[in-house]
């Protein structure tokens, strides 16, 4: 992590005491700066896209599906 940014965006950007800059969990930092502003969740789409891109198992492992009985 770059705490010297994350420090003076916290310090200068957001107006922060130090204590209450070290009091915040990174997650609550991240809120306060924006960082949940990234975008939508991912939808059905896309997480079939990345299921077909990285399938699981390992290579030359047959998938159940992939079995013909």
């Amino acid at each position: 992590m770059d705490w010297a940014a994350l420090m003076r965006a916290g310090l200068r950007g957001l107006g922060l005491a130090p204590s209450a800059f070290w009091a915040l969990t990174p997650v609550e930092l991240m809120l306060m700066l924006g960082a949940d502003e990234a975008g939508p969740p991912m939808g059905r789409a896309r997480l079939n896209e990345l299921a077909r891109a990285y399938p699981d198992g390992t290579r030359g492992q047959k998938d159940d599906r992939d079995r013909q009985d």
